[in-house]
């Protein structure tokens, strides 16, 4: 069997090693680039859901306790029974007010405190 010419001239180059070691690259490459910043964000957003429900929980225990504390005076029995609901949902919606803005804020005041130059 002749060996072909170019064998010759580059002796121990292998297609099948070179085949090999591209898909070898790809694969890492493939997985450093997709899978792995996929599986970073997933966690990052796990934690941030499961965050929000445990802060939402408690907000909401807070406001039930809040209630049974307004309930709990005798001032507000009878005719002004309505009272107590109604300063809860006005802090429940003063705490909403306050998350929403937080999380629309202008991010651009938050970068001049960090970077006053």
């Amino acid at each position: 069997m002749k060996v072909p010419w170019w064998r010759r001239l580059f002796p121990g180059i292998s297609l099948r090693r070179d085949v090999d070691d591209i898909k070898s690259l790809f694969g890492r490459y493939v997985r450093e680039e997709t899978v792995e910043p996929v599986k970073r964000i997933a966690r990052y957003a796990a934690f941030g859901a499961a965050g929000s429900i445990f802060v939402g929980f408690g907000t909401l225990m807070l406001l039930v306790a809040l209630l049974r504390f307004l309930q709990h005076f005798r001032v507000l029995d009878g005719s002004l029974s309505w009272l107590p609901y109604l300063i809860v949902a006005v802090v429940a919606l003063g705490v909403l007010a306050l998350t929403a803005w937080r999380i629309v804020g202008d991010t651009s005041v938050r970068r001049r405190l960090k970077d006053p130059s």
